[in-house]
């Protein structure tokens, strides 16, 4: 029997390309983000669209994660994955020029969207038989060291590197487990953007080097794939010339 998945935020970049990764290695897959055309398109690129199902909504909404999850279940008839993908940021602006809705709003899709998907995953984790299940919480360079005027999103990453520690720990008994993978420039239109020129902590605009997102995908298949007995906790994948170790 195939293992299932749901995938947040597959409507592109990340979320798309380990979603076709997990396609072809054979898993049944829940996407889910609020672009209903795109979560189509991210269908049709998969190994197989009979496998896929596409779910409309808002990682934030309570309603519209309890539905993603009863309809998962509903389909493929358990749970074996869940990657939390689905992520925001802001552009690079001093915090006192931040507007108090634009930080609450990366906190709600970051943080609060990941509790809730969370929540859901371990409720059926641990009614479902065999009992267990795999959470992968997309993190980032940023969960360790920020960039410049970057507070809400680099506290956010923060954040669920906490949540990924307490997933693993909590799950323990259950067979649960839960790694956070921290990406690093990966050709994104979110982080695209970097290979143009990207502000440094000196001052400095300068293009980074950029790495080919399908190999994150190809990442986050593989954790999928592991046994449960075998925790990741932390997994990095970055462009190796992109500023991290020794940034600025």
């Amino acid at each position: 029997m195939a293992k299932v998945a749901i995938v947040t935020g597959a409507s592109s970049g990340i979320g798309r390309t380990s979603a076709i990764a997990l396609s072809k290695a054979g898993w049944s897959i829940a996407l889910f983000a609020r672009r209903i055309d795109s979560l189509l398109e991210t269908k049709s690129l998969c190994a197989d669209p009979e496998r896929i199902l596409a779910v409309q909504g808002d990682v934030t909404n309570e309603e519209d994660v309890k539905n993603l999850f009863k309809a998962t279940v509903d389909k493929f008839g358990r749970l074996d994955l869940l990657f939390n993908n689905a992520g925001i940021s802001a552009k690079q602006i001093p915090i006192e020029d931040l507007p108090l809705s634009k930080f609450q709003e990366i906190v709600n899709v970051n943080l609060v969207g990941t509790f809730l998907c969370t929540r859901e995953a371990v409720r059926i984790f641990k009614s479902q038989s065999p009992q267990g299940g795999r959470i992968i919480n997309n993190g980032s360079i940023s969960a360790y060291t920020p960039r410049p005027h970057s507070a809400p999103y680099t506290a956010t990453k923060h954040a669920v590197l906490g949540m990924t520690k307490s997933t693993l720990l909590d799950g323990r008994n259950f067979n649960i487990t839960c790694t956070q993978i921290d990406i690093g420039n990966a050709q994104t239109d979110m982080a695209g953007s970097h290979s143009a020129g990207a502000l440094q902590p000196n001052g400095q605009t300068i293009p980074e080097q950029m790495m080919d997102v399908t190999h994150v995908g190809e990442a986050v298949a593989y954790i999928a794939g592991l046994p449960h007995e075998v925790t990741v906790l932390t997994f990095n994948i970055m462009a190796t010339g992109m500023p991290f170790v020794g940034r600025g």
